[in-house]
């Protein structure tokens, strides 16, 4: 069964939605963006999330200690780097946190694919490639290019009801990782979240 992660949650019904729909993790964003929350809210946030649901942590080149300070109060559960964070720093939030760990690729070719699987991460998610931008665009990529990765990863990038059954059976996630996909006007969307899980945990 492909897992379910319902990112940039920022608003106390967001968390009463994933409440009800039971996805596997949510996602609090922490870098610059539209759907980036303080620390002080994501606490807030994650003392109201089912403790059954993991909560990940989106980060773009920020500090070792302030990501440790993250896990360290619990506020997350596992740590995703979307920046230019190579292995030494990996290898320092992995000894100082002994928190999974998540490292985004943003897919240009099948070349950037290939460099994925050494990476030092627990899990790989791959997200479309823009210049400019570290992800979140709600754009998706050719997944022709990933469909013989051979570890666990996480699919980002334009995901959403239409296409998220075509992902599933040409890529076979481990997790699909949901945004702007859920949402109507920039808000999250109950509907489309429980559309997406269900769709998710049909057999293929």
């Amino acid at each position: 069964m492909t897992r379910v992660k319902i990112c940039g949650l920022s608003r106390k019904f967001d968390i009463d939605y994933v409440n009800s729909a039971m996805p596997e993790y949510i996602g609090f964003v922490f870098a610059e963006s539209k759907r980036q929350v303080t620390l002080d809210t994501a606490r807030m946030l994650k003392e109201r999330l089912d403790k059954r649901i993991k909560a990940v942590g989106v980060f773009v080149n920020d500090s070792v200690g302030r990501i440790a300070k993250a896990c360290d109060e619990s506020i997350i559960d596992i740590i995703q780097l979307h920046g230019d964070e190579d292995e030494t720093y990996i290898g320092a939030l992995r000894e100082l946190t002994g928190k999974p760990i998540i490292r985004a690729v943003r897919v240009r070719d099948k070349g950037d694919v290939l460099a994925a699987r050494d990476c030092g991460s627990d899990y790989v998610l791959f997200d479309a490639y823009r210049p400019q931008s570290y992800g979140g665009t709600g754009q998706a990529f050719d997944w022709d290019f990933i469909k013989d990765f051979d570890r666990p990863f996480f699919l980002g990038g334009g995901i959403h009801v239409e296409n998220i059954s075509s992902a599933i059976t040409r890529c076979t996630p481990f997790c699909v990782d949901v945004s702007s996909g859920v949402e109507t006007y920039g808000v999250k969307d109950i509907s489309k979240i429980n559309d997406v899980i269900r769709l998710a945990r049909r057999k293929f």
